[in-house]
């Protein structure tokens, strides 16, 4: 930033030094020719009134030359005494005055000269008054010249330590931020970063930089517990497994095969169940843009409820058709959770409800007649591996992996999945699932 603005600073520094010696220069032309006008009018009204002295009159050393139409020397200043005419072109017809510039002409002080030329008279007796001066050279003024040259490193540097410490100053904030962010680590993420007193760019970045570091450890501590939860989960029948079969090999004459293998056989469930709604939970975070496609949730929900008995007795009400964008198994899956969790807690009947809800709303509706959930445990009951007592009482192999998995599928589809009270006054629980209509 630095170097780009000294850059800057330069060429600017530079073209407005060059702009401003060019406009000197013309200055100095417009004032020479200001000048030779002046003395070559005083030399024309002498000609004129027939008081024009021989040498002509020169205290300031003007060169000054006044000639006949055939280029004879009439009179001249002494600097001009006994060198040859001025010799230009005729004047324009009509027009008594020229301002010139030629080279080469015999006059000291120079190469070059600018000429103011005067006409006298008419006729063959007109006589030509030449006022002359050495042209101003590349810097007519050195002293201003000399001052305008040196502004130019001087306004750069200017610029570029101006620029250097703005951006040292704006910058610094930034430093801390990084030297803090690279001692941040996964067992320190409790640390945040330093936000500057100004509430400008670097301040929202060092508030963005803490609220990424919260939502980060927030994730992580999530992770953390989930591990735990997970490894508590798998241990638990797997140890069942090993019980089972220690206690078999310890004595064998006295084993049950068919109750061992049965025991065997619903912990294997039970482990196969915890495992599949792990991979699920997975694929749900790992990537969320999973096929999608029109799907029927009535047509979807009967075959649900058709696809194996259950406890109670559950009854689908819908107004007809509701149909919805989104992955075929995953909505399945998301029913089907719903509806085993109602199944699990109901005492004789479920009811679930589909209807289309204005303006583009697909709303779905599991209704047990159970004993409820208290308020205060409603949004608890989707945290993953939550049971409460009553549900480890009535299904001990549940997983609580299954309202976690329901929102995460309700979320990915853009929509949501609430716990509520039935609305008729009874006890039990209502899901409320609501979808975007297709």
């Amino acid at each position: 930033m630095t170097l780009a603005a000294a850059l800057v600073a330069l060429v600017l520094s530079g073209v407005l030094c060059a702009v401003l010696l060019t406009l000197l220069r013309q200055q100095a032309r417009t004032d020479t020719i200001h000048d030779l006008a002046r003395d070559g009018r005083r030399v024309a009204t002498a000609l004129n009134i027939g008081t024009l002295h021989r040498p002509i009159l020169a205290p300031g050393g003007e060169l000054l030359q006044v000639t006949d139409l055939r280029h004879r020397v009439v009179a001249a200043s002494p600097r001009m005494a006994g060198r040859a005419p001025v010799r230009l072109p005729p004047l324009p017809p009509n027009d008594d005055r020229r301002d010139a510039r030629t080279c080469g002409i015999d006059a000291p002080g120079g190469h070059c000269f600018l000429i103011v030329e005067y006409q006298v008279g008419v006729g063959p007796s007109a006589k030509l008054v030449y006022s002359l001066a050495p042209e101003p050279g590349l810097f007519p003024q050195p002293l201003a010249a000399a001052l305008l040259g040196l502004s130019v490193p001087v306004i750069t540097c200017l610029v570029g330590y101006a620029t250097w410490l703005s951006a040292n100053r704006t910058l610094r904030p930034v430093d801390a931020i990084r030297r803090e962010l690279d001692e941040i680590t996964a067992t320190d993420l409790e640390r945040r970063v330093p936000v500057p007193a100004r509430r400008d760019e670097v301040g929202l970045l060092a508030e963005s930089v803490n609220a990424t570091l919260d939502r980060l450890e927030q994730a992580v501590a999530r992770q953390r517990g989930f591990v735990s939860d997970v490894s508590h989960e798998l241990r638990s029948p797997l140890t069942a497994l090993r019980m089972e079969v220690e206690l078999a090999l310890t004595a064998p004459e006295d084993a049950d095969v068919p109750e061992t293998l049965r025991a065997v056989l619903e912990n294997t469930e039970r482990l196969s169940a915890v495992v599949d709604d792990l991979l699920a939970l997975a694929r749900l975070e790992a990537d969320r843009n999973f096929p999608r496609e029109a799907v029927d949730l009535t047509e979807l929900a009967d075959e649900e409820v058709l696809r194996r008995p259950r406890r109670t007795q559950v009854t689908v009400l819908s107004e007809g058709s509701v149909t919805v964008e989104g992955g075929r198994s995953e909505l399945a899956r998301l029913l089907t959770n719903l509806l085993d969790n109602a199944d699990r807690h109901a005492a004789s009947e479920v009811t679930m409800i589909l209807r289309a809800e204005l303006p583009a709303t697909a709303v779905v509706e599991v209704i047990d007649d159970g004993p409820g959930v208290p308020p205060e445990d409603r949004e608890r009951v989707f945290e993953r591996f939550t049971r409460l007592a009553e549900g480890r009482h009535r299904d001990a192999g549940g997983t609580g992996l299954g309202l976690a998995i329901s929102r995460d599928i309700a979320v990915a589809h853009q929509g949501s999945l609430i716990l509520t009270d039935r609305l008729d006054g009874r006890s039990g629980a209502r899901f409320v699932l609501r979808l975007p209509r297709r």
